[in-house]
């Protein structure tokens, strides 16, 4: 795969620019500027920037902030971690010379949690949910020479039916719970496109070859043509063009005897999408595809018909200096790389919509990813309409990439803390419904770790019992006919309902503290199976749960708690600043224990 290096950069930035890569690999267009890196910033905390004229972007903000970093990060400049409901963002921006004639694209990856943008004191638009991409049309908006670009970001601090995942709504950072992000907190790029182009594109690739690339097309016009081309290497297999007789038109292909995808093979093929009108290419963007299939049978999860036993890792996605924004290109495929050495193949994000580059690297390296929302606390009707429309943003963003075996609209009841409520099960199962009509090539799991109900592809389950011995004994009958699933805190099935014969997943384990020598953590540090003192006790319990889990067959699959520390929770197998508490070769030699 090609990996595209900046281009058309503001001279000001091009020593120190932050995050400078490609923000969206799977959807790239030739021509484009990143926005990353020095703005102006002001806290709103009285909320008066609106009436007082800040969005006109003639006032200069006082701070300095780095973008894409969050304020309350280190690396942002500022690292404030105080309640600060409304910030402001401006900064200038030039367009270039060649862009000349052609529209103009303001693409957010993120920005939480509601967003209203300005360009040259005109509305561009406005965007509700803090963990998906967003995009403008500002061409009508720009004009030659220097542009200001201002943005108006509103966090809620303490609202609890707001998906926030691990964000926390009181002051200090406790228990489960981490610093909050507030603003923008994924890259901000420009791009230049012709009259017409592509809204989106979805891209289903099956084991055996076929594929279908369905697209949308903005500024639609009936003389258009949608193209796909597919390259392994530099050698064409398959292309097609047709006439987009609406906004909405796709392709069919087929690759004969593909290399498939599959964790440790990660074979992909270039694609190129275009549209034209008349032979002219009015917009080309490069992607890439995997081959792969994902089912679930006979007690397994199939990934190309095989089964795979899953060896995945709970990553929270947190990094110290910078929170929920990786750092850089080298810390996400670090983190991917280390899991992979101890023998894991694949990561649950847990409670965060991740960088669309660590989605990009799991695809490059074979690592497979459960793809997970960042889920609210309460629920209300108003929660239940912001979170449905956000996580079907999120699963337009990332249906296409073959990394992604799973969905988990839900963990642990969040957002839906009565299910004896006939609204919060019509929502767990609606959302579980709406996710499979979407999308029905992979699995989704309804309420991941207990109180399921009959809408779930796999039985996942939470269980931090502290030894092998003690785990052994509460599971040795899993699976066997008449023989119950154990609880654990909360009730594993909603009353109500049975175990409906779907593979066994154990998706959260372990979580033993331990705290190597000269390693600072905060007072309050723990863990969710206690703590040890020596790596050889953290090691020899750990050992013993996965001897346990080795003997119960009913299992498919594990999730370890966690890859890395995170503040005050210190049961990671590296710390929160990456390094490694055990040997990987002895935590794989765990790992391959599973089959």
């Amino acid at each position: 795969m090609r990996i595209l290096v900046l281009v058309a950069v503001a001279p000001l930035f091009a020593q120190t620019l932050p995050r400078p890569e490609y923000p969206e690999p799977r959807f790239e267009r030739p021509q484009w500027q990143s926005l990353n890196g020095a703005w102006e910033f002001e806290f709103d905390n009285a909320n008066q920037g609106v009436e007082s004229g800040w969005a006109a972007g003639n006032k200069e903000l006082p701070r300095k902030i780095t973008v894409p970093f969050a304020p309350e990060t280190k690396r942002s400049g500022i690292g404030d971690t105080a309640f600060h409901p409304w910030v402001w963002y401006r900064r200038a921006f030039d367009i270039p010379s060649a862009w000349n004639g052609k529209r103009v694209l303001l693409h957010f990856g993120a920005v939480d949690y509601r967003a209203s943008v300005w360009v040259n004191s005109q509305l561009a638009g406005e965007h509700t949910g803090g963990n998906t991409p967003f995009r403008f049309d500002i061409t009508a908006l720009v004009k030659p020479g220097a542009n200001t670009l201002v943005v108006r970001a509103e966090d809620p601090p303490t609202d609890r039916t707001v998906p926030r995942g691990k964000q926390y709504w009181q002051p200090k950072s406790r228990g489960i719970f981490y610093t909050r992000t507030t603003g923008i907190w994924q890259p901000v790029w420009l791009e230049a496109t012709g009259d017409a182009y592509l809204d989106r594109v979805r891209a289903d690739a099956s084991m055996e070859g076929a594929a279908r690339f369905e697209a949308r097309i903005a500024r639609y016009s009936p003389d258009l043509e949608f193209g796909v081309s597919i390259k392994d290497g530099e050698r064409v297999v398959a292309s097609a063009t047709v006439a987009a007789d609406s906004p909405a038109t796709y392709v069919d292909l087929r690759v004969r005897n593909p290399r498939q995808w599959y964790v440790n093979q990660p074979n992909l093929y270039d694609v190129t999408y275009e549209v034209r009108r008349g032979g002219a290419v009015l917009d080309s963007v490069k992607s890439y595809i995997g081959f792969r299939t994902v089912a679930v049978s006979g007690g397994r999860v199939l990934i190309n018909g095989r089964p795979t036993y899953l060896k995945m890792l709970l990553d929270q996605g947190y990094w110290p200096e910078s929170l929920l924004t990786p750092p850089s290109d080298e810390a996400i495929q670090f983190d991917i790389k280390a899991s992979m050495d101890m023998g894991f193949n694949g990561a649950r994000k847990h409670q965060k919509l991740e960088d669309p580059r660590f989605l990009y690297w799991a695809d490059k390296m074979g690592f497979l990813i459960s793809d997970e929302m960042a889920n609210a606390y309460e629920y209300d009707a108003d929660y239940a309409e912001r979170f449905t429309r956000e996580w079907m943003e999120v699963i337009e963003r990332d249906v296409s990439h073959p990394s992604v075996i799973m969905w988990v609209p839900i963990n642990e009841s969040w957002g839906v803390p009565n299910l004896a409520d006939s609204r919060q099960q019509a929502h767990l199962k609606a959302l579980y419904w709406l996710t499979k009509s979407i999308d029905p090539t992979r699995p989704v799991i309804d309420n991941d770790g207990w109180e399921h109900v009959d809408t779930m592809d796999l039985f996942t389950i939470h269980d931090y019992t502290g030894t092998g011995e003690a785990f052994y004994a509460k599971y040795k009958d899993l699976g066997k006919p008449g023989a119950p699933v154990p609880n654990n805190g909360r009730a594993i099935l909603v009353s109500g309902y049975e175990y409906n014969g779907t593979p066994f997943l154990l998706s959260e384990f372990g979580g033993i503290a331990y705290v190597p020598e000269g390693v600072r953590v905060p007072g309050d540090a723990w863990g969710y199976a206690g703590t040890e003192k020596t790596a050889e006790s953290a090691f020899t319990r750990l050992k013993g749960l996965y001897e346990a889990i080795a003997k119960v067959p009913a299992i498919a699959g594990i999730c370890y708690t966690q890859t890395t520390d995170v503040e005050q929770e210190v049961n990671g197998l590296m710390t929160y600043d990456r390094k490694m508490k055990f040997d990987p070769a002895r935590i794989k030699a765990l790992n391959d224990l599973l089959r």
